[in-house]
């Protein structure tokens, strides 16, 4: 890997943001190889615990993976009545599939992910993310999300898109006819929440992202979660609802303290909830005018 000199992984440079890039000093190389999709590193680090790399860029660490796994899971989970079907779209490492499981209503659990390696290599290296992936309620499908969606019509209560970035194997999880393949695997009332870059560094892609489900959802919004090891330390979803009364703001379920102690949420109150979709003015602007 290029992306290790002299101790540290440094994310190689992107087309998404140019000239930024953050550095872990590493203690110890787990495990490095080339899928049939991408390269797949995995390292123990002298700050962050161990790590998770796709093509040269941090997908998630031990240190701060609670703030992006539980928000993209608890944003439109407690967003819905009753989430009982889910779909997880991408999501190999096992961190969406831990969170939702936890939810009280959640029934079923479907995780597509078109990369077998990346499972199987976060079963046996990253044990606290791939809870998710040996829970009985999660039936795990490898394959293309596309086509998957493609054959299930109506289906889902809420779908999840935890997916890499939009270059490479995630491209077309950025694209207008993905969210209209999103729309018609769910079921009335349904629900689709997805990564959607972050504001600091690609605005550009957040409106586009935003645009494409908004042109599909009569409810579409944008929220942001902290992750200081990822560009900017900032990371946004999108979300869209097919009930026009949703309001993604405002919780329609809300745990108590010790329900959250007893699910092991570290991040996800019903405070952030509300708090994530409080957006600077000049985001603000930008998905007005998307």
């Amino acid at each position: 890997m290029n992306a290790m000199k002299l101790g540290w992984f440094s994310e190689l440079n992107s087309e998404l943001w140019p000239g930024v890039a953050l550095s872990l000093e590493v203690e110890e190389v787990l495990h490095s190889e080339r899928s049939s999709f991408q390269d797949i590193l995995v390292v123990k680090t002298l700050t962050h615990g161990k790590a998770l790399m796709l093509d040269g860029v941090i997908q998630c660490t031990e240190k701060d993976e609670m703030s992006y796994h539980e928000m993209i899971s608890y944003l439109p989970l407690c967003s819905h009545p009753k989430p009982q079907n889910v779909l997880i779209v991408g999501g190999g490492d096992g961190g969406v599939a831990r969170e939702v499981a936890k939810h009280p209503d959640v029934e079923r659990v479907t995780l597509v992910d078109i990369d077998d390696r990346v499972i199987e290599v976060c079963k046996q290296y990253l044990p606290r993310l791939s809870l998710g992936l040996n829970n009985p309620y999660v039936n795990i499908i490898v394959g293309d999300g596309f086509e998957f969606l493609n054959h299930h019509q109506g289906e889902f209560d809420v779908i999840i898109t935890d997916s890499s970035d939009p270059i490479g194997p995630a491209e077309n999880l950025f694209k207008h006819a993905y969210y209209q393949l999103l729309k018609s695997a769910l079921k009335p009332g349904g629900i689709i929440a997805s990564q959607a870059g972050t504001a600091w560094a690609n605005l550009d892609q957040v409106c586009s992202t935003f645009q494409h489900c908004k042109a599909v959802f009569p409810v579409a919004t944008y929220a942001v979660t902290s992750v200081p090891t990822y560009p900017t330390g900032q990371i946004g979803f999108v979300l869209g609802s097919l009930t026009e009364q949703t309001n993604f703001a405002e919780p329609m379920k809300i745990f108590s303290g010790k329900d959250l102690d007893r699910m092991s949420l570290m991040y996800y109150n019903d405070k952030v909830h509300r708090a994530a979709f409080a957006l600077p003015r000049f985001v603000e602007k930008a998905l007005n005018n998307a």
